[in-house]
């Protein structure tokens, strides 16, 4: 029976959000179970159900004896309005039972812009927000994920993170959690006790250091918790994918989601060190598993989800060792089933017709490519690795096997980036057009369908560029209507509003007192800042200009200025990011990993491809 009513249900977009029953999902006996933990997704059913993390950490959950996961998602505005209107907590949707009795609300934290969210579910949930105020008995509130490698923003409403891979972590801090609650122990002697596993952080036991300007200092371990609270948090990393937990079961969603299929992690980090992705940064060192671990699990994962759809996710698929072993295995097993085979994150300068062309057997879709600037200067500024007769080639082929929709992918505000750069974006976009009519002379050819896509660059911690100033929302206007108006009716071109562009900026590099903004945002109706329909710019401006620039990294940063994240160690060093700052500066590029060892660091993880180095 579900928590909300039909009579709610039937007044709500989409009830199959929120009354959960669907295929593959878990339900327990309570009697059962010692920990049950809330695993929150700060957006809407939709997109947590494409979350690769929630799949894999809600099935590990699930299988440690004890335990119950459940899922929760934030409800739409319209289902808001009436939980508070009838006194409705957040709930889960396993049990649908409200979540503030459970032992664990955990959040794995994707973007910056889902901060207001998280604050709101919380609320939602009937804890008290703040960490502080929350009592023996209440749940515990962890964080962790991409956008939690910062964890300051928000530092005072979770009682712990998790910091980097959470397959081995989480059941470390169950077990420490069965101990402690078996015990009978006070609250505050749980986060001593799991403050000492590598990866977690409990933002309490620190307190931060501001100079007369009320500029950031240090974050040092208060005197009372010196015994347990180390200096730095070390990034957990697990070692081995083979032997890393993977689901063989999916839930499968009764409505859409915006990515409903079966996805493959073939495998973690990236080799490539551009030097604007703080993902190919705080996923190191690379970690691949082996092609036939990944055809097994695919082939329970089909046998277990009916999918018609197989995606491998990476962020560089191309530089899989075993990619073509593995896209052989998939197309042998499945073709005949008429399963697809997806492959996001192509690189143009190793791209494959002959690999395309296998993969479009069952179904063809459009070509994306990422060449992320416009001239050969900025991209060796942001040490891309790629040159113009990689795309040209690559779209050729493209173009030849039969192909006539391609997506490139550019971004805007890149350091030291010109009109000339911007204006390159255009240049290269008709080059890509001009070899579409060249394929296609004399021959009757339908029309391309060529989009250039940009967004704008946002500085983000543990990169090269964590340093550097983010353009203003005017010169971001700017520099996409150079663009706009040099392009022309052939090209279709969409770009990123900016300002979510720019928030994402401040809360990506803020300190501690970034979280006072946030409560204030959500106290004024802030919530699905990502939503360009529910985001208030305005309010969001006058809140931070009342709280001064002192609580963001941006402008007055110099490579040798303390930054709120330097507590936290990723495994690459400062001394890496700003050696590749300064390269940066002067177009010289570092070769990826595979090439050349550049001791960023992660070597001290002693896995994946930095083994021997």
């Amino acid at each position: 029976m579900s928590y909300i009513s039909d009579d709610i249900l039937y007044n709500v977009e989409k009830p199959a959000r929120y009354t959960g029953g669907e295929w593959n999902s878990i339900i327990k006996n309570k009697s059962d179970v010692d920990i049950r933990f809330a695993f929150c997704f700060a957006d809407i059913y939709d997109i947590g159900m494409s979350h690769l993390g929630m799949k894999i950490l809600y099935h590990l959950l699930n299988e440690r004896p004890g335990t119950w996961c459940e899922r929760v998602f934030s409800p739409w505005p319209d289902l808001e309005k009436e939980m508070r209107a009838n006194g409705l907590k957040l709930f889960a949707l396993e049990s649908q039972e409200p979540i503030d009795t459970f032992d664990f609300i955990g959040f794995t934290m994707q973007y910056e812009m889902s901060f207001t969210n998280i604050i709101n579910m919380i609320e939602l949930a009937g804890v008290p927000i703040k960490s502080a105020d929350r009592t023996e008995g209440m749940p515990f509130v962890i964080g962790g994920g991409p956008a939690a490698v910062n964890p300051e923003p928000l530092a005072d409403y979770f009682d712990l993170y998790n910091i980097g891979d959470g397959e081995e972590m989480l059941p470390e801090i169950m077990e420490v959690y069965a101990q402690w609650k078996k015990d009978g122990a006070p609250r505050i002697e749980f986060l001593r006790r799991v403050s000492k596993i590598e990866g977690v952080y409990v933002p309490s036991m620190y307190e931060p250091k501001y100079d007369e300007n009320d500029g950031f200092i240090s974050l040092d371990a208060k005197p009372e918790f010196a015994d347990c609270a180390p200096k730095t948090v070390r990034k957990r990393v697990v070692q081995d994918l083979d032997k890393t937990y993977f689901p063989e079961k999916q839930v499968v969603p009764y409505t859409a989601a915006v990515h409903d299929r079966i996805m493959l992690e073939i495998f973690r980090g990236c080799i490539r060190g551009c030097r604007f992705c703080q993902a190919g940064f705080i996923y190191r060192p690379v970690r691949e598993r082996k092609a036939e671990t990944l055809l097994n699990i695919a082939d329970k994962l089909v046998k277990s989800t009916g999918y018609e759809e197989i995606s491998l996710l990476s962020l560089s698929t191309s530089d899989f060792t075993e990619l073509p072993c593995l896209t052989e295995g998939l197309l042998d097993a499945f073709q005949d089933k008429h399963v697809n085979l997806a492959l996001p994150s192509l690189r143009v300068d190793s791209f494959s017709l002959d690999l395309m062309e296998k993969v479009s057997k069952v179904r063809k879709s459009g070509i994306t490519f990422a060449p992320e600037a416009g001239t050969q200067r900025m991209r060796d500024v942001i040490n891309k690795g790629v040159n113009e007769e990689d795309l040209l080639r690559s779209v050729e082929m493209v173009f030849k096997g039969g192909w006539h929709n391609i997506k490139l992918y550019f971004m805007i505000g890149l350091p030291t980036e010109t009109d000339e750069d911007v204006l390159g974006i255009a240049d290269l976009a008709f080059k890509v057009l001009k070899k579409y009519d060249e394929v296609h002379a004399g021959k009757k050819a339908r029309r391309p369908e060529i989009t250039v896509s940009v967004s704008t660059f946002v500085p983000k911690p543990f990169t090269p560029f964590q340093w550097c100033e983010q353009i203003t929302i005017d010169e971001i206007r700017r520099r996409q209507d150079l663009l706009k108006h040099a392009l022309n009716k052939r090209i279709s071109f969409s770009w990123h509003d900016p300002k979510t562009s720019v928030l994402e900026g401040v809360l990506a590099r803020g300190d501690r007192r970034c979280g006072d903004i946030l409560y204030e945002v959500w106290k004024e109706g802030g919530g699905f800042d990502a939503w360009s329909e529910y985001m208030d710019y305005d309010s969001w401006r006058r809140i931070i200009d009342e709280a001064g620039k002192c609580c963001i990294t941006g402008k007055d940063t110099t490579l040798e200025t303390p930054l709120p994240w330097q507590h936290i160690d990723v495994g690459v060093s400062q001394k890496f990011f700003k050696s590749e700052y300064e390269k940066a500066m002067l177009g010289i590029l570092t070769p990826n990993c595979r090439e050349k060892c550049s001791g960023c660091g992660a070597a001290c993880y002693k896995g994946g491809v930095c083994v021997g180095k």
